[in-house]
């Protein structure tokens, strides 16, 4: 396990139930992916931390999520590149097991997800 999964496996994302208020009206416009463990996975995840501040990559046992804020943005010739090996969207498809937020496919080379569902308009 590289020190960046190590440190990130003491955070956490969620919140108790008992402080989550259900009454609140509050949109949220969190947006994540959560992929099953493996060398690519790891890769996107430590890609997307060392790019994008706003991403907080949670290490479970045989999952990574990463979640963020407004949209994630995956370019799979940056990913690919700091793999060391190609990385394709089918690829990414394949190791990812769920989703939230909207998901859309704009290229060969572009996946995002989006929080705001007003922005993916635009992709509809």
């Amino acid at each position: 396990m590289s020190s960046t999964a190590r440190n990130a496996s003491n955070q956490n994302i969620f919140k108790s139930m008992k402080d989550i208020d259900l009454t609140s009206r509050e949109v949220s416009h969190q947006c994540g992916v959560t992929m099953n463990d493996s060398v690519e996975a790891r890769a996107i995840a430590e890609f997307m931390e060392e790019n994008d501040p706003k991403v907080t990559i949670t290490y479970n046992p045989a999952t990574i999520r990463i979640d963020g804020e407004g949209k994630l943005i995956f370019k799979m010739s940056e990913i690919t590149e700091y793999l060391g090996r190609e990385m394709t969207a089918e690829t990414f498809e394949v190791n990812t097991s769920t989703h939230y937020g909207r998901m859309v496919r704009v290229d060969d080379d572009t996946v995002i997800l989006f929080g705001d569902m007003n922005e993916v308009m635009e992709y509809i």
